[in-house]
């Protein structure tokens, strides 16, 4: 009988897990390829076959652009496509299914029991309803309280696999220098480094498996750091989803957020303190109806500078997270607000963006006056430095989770924005883990 050929939809991540969890040993179904979207540079590669399994794929399977994607279907005979990526609107993904379809394929999803790996730890999952709604101040709370509670934690961070993916298959970070080893871009920095600097071992890769099986050597308590809006890749004890109140109902109109939200035994509504009342509403009611049963947490996240206001400042360019300004449709973050709260005129940065830092303006042209902090890979990062150089400003405000200055040359003053959630919501997240004694 004749192989059922899949198709792969993808972006560099959770494809990757589905294949390895869902079909790297079914011997009845060939994945002929993977698409890329979402990240520049990850097509036109190839799953190595030592990580496909050298039997079935000895040549690994290709990569290629979801741009192609009726000519992929249709050039290579393809059965069925899975969609398998995060953090896109219900039109956008229908969109993708009825191109998929009147290609003449299947188009399907996989659920949570077909792709959560079980384990002998218990497993917090920290998960939200867009990118960008502040899962890091969230988890990193988290961390705080299993270690007052005398646990062991290692976190396990969602996949960024952009570089060799042979070398990538399992991950583990300790201290700074492990990022500057392993090559790292400034979004899995920005990703590892607030876990590094609070002593925590932060492990990532592409084999979530064996991910898991290092990480149960050495923890008392597992903690899933999501990304984008993708559901956990392990089956958690206590699922805690965030959503942001700038953005309220969309955590009921992306996919695959609205699941987290529907899955929730807590939601954590962030930025309370800078978000319209009337917004905050609209998430509770929409718990209220999607989620009956799961606790809300309004938590406010407080900003903080590492070092004074120089009132001479008066022109500020703001440089935000990248994947939160861009497929994560935000227009501005903490620094943006930062620089506003302190009188600054924020400049626009597009007249001096060069490079693929220009060509990210056009292709997200929602946002405005910030600069997102692109670096998937070396040469970007050297386009957003001579970005910030050209850019006329008095102060550049960095509210990226890393300190930008450790890697791209700051040719001007700058202040770094840092951001947690109140103390508040630290006390209401240990009642729930308490509840399903975790601690």
């Amino acid at each position: 009988m004749a192989k059922k050929r899949v198709l792969i939809i993808g972006a560099a991540g959770r494809d990757f897990h589905n294949f390895n969890v869902v079909y790297r040993q079914d011997r009845q179904i060939e994945v002929v390829a993977f698409t890329a979207a979402q990240i520049p540079g990850i097509a036109d590669r190839r799953y190595p076959a030592s990580l496909a399994g050298r039997i079935s794929y000895p040549r690994g399977i290709p990569i290629e652009e979801e741009k192609n994607l009726e000519k992929i279907i249709k050039g290579k005979k393809i059965d069925e496509c899975i969609f398998s990526y995060s953090d896109v609107s219900y039109d956008t993904l229908m969109n993708i299914g009825s191109r998929v379809l009147s290609a003449g394929a299947k188009f399907s999803l996989l659920g949570p029991n077909q792709t959560m790996l079980e384990s002998k730890k218990p497993i917090i999952a920290v998960v939200a309803v867009r990118t960008g709604c502040g899962k890091s101040p969230t988890t990193r709370r988290i961390v705080e309280i299993l270690r007052e509670a005398g646990k062991k934690v290692v976190v396990i961070r969602h996949p960024m696999p952009y570089g060799n993916l042979e070398k990538q298959e399992v991950q583990c970070f300790q201290t700074m220098e492990d990022l500057e080893k392993n090559h790292c871009t400034i979004e899995e920095m920005e990703e590892y480094e607030p876990h590094i600097a609070m002593n925590t071992v932060v492990c990532a890769g592409v084999d979530y498996e064996k991910i898991l099986r290092r990480a149960e050597k050495e923890a008392d308590v597992i903690v899933w750091d999501g990304g984008n809006n993708d559901l956990s890749f392990y089956r958690p004890d206590l699922t805690i989803t965030v959503a942001d109140p700038h953005r309220a109902g969309h955590e009921t109109r992306y996919y695959p957020g609205n699941v987290n939200f529907r899955l929730a035994d807590a939601i954590v509504i962030t930025k309370i303190n800078s978000a319209d009342p009337e917004s905050v509403k609209i998430i509770v009611n929409n718990v209220k109806q999607q989620n009956p049963s799961a606790r809300i947490i309004k938590a406010e996240s407080t900003f903080k500078l590492d070092s004074p206001w120089d009132p001479k400042w008066k022109k500020a360019l703001v440089i935000e997270d990248g994947p939160t300004m861009t497929h994560g449709e935000t227009g501005f973050g903490a620094g943006f607000i930062v620089a506003r709260n302190h009188g600054a005129t924020v400049i626009d940065p597009r007249p001096y963006a060069v490079g693929s830092i220009g060509k990210i303006f056009t292709r997200y042209p929602h946002i405005g006056l910030v600069l997102p902090a692109m670096g998937y890979g070396e040469k970007q990062m050297k386009e957003l430095e001579k970005t910030i150089a050209l850019a006329e400003c008095d102060v550049v405000v960095v509210a990226t989770p890393i300190n930008l200055a450790r890697h791209i040359k700051m040719r001007r003053p700058y202040v770094r924005v840092e951001y947690d959630l109140f103390e508040k919501a630290k006390k209401e997240l240990k009642k729930i883990m308490k509840e399903k004694k975790i601690i």
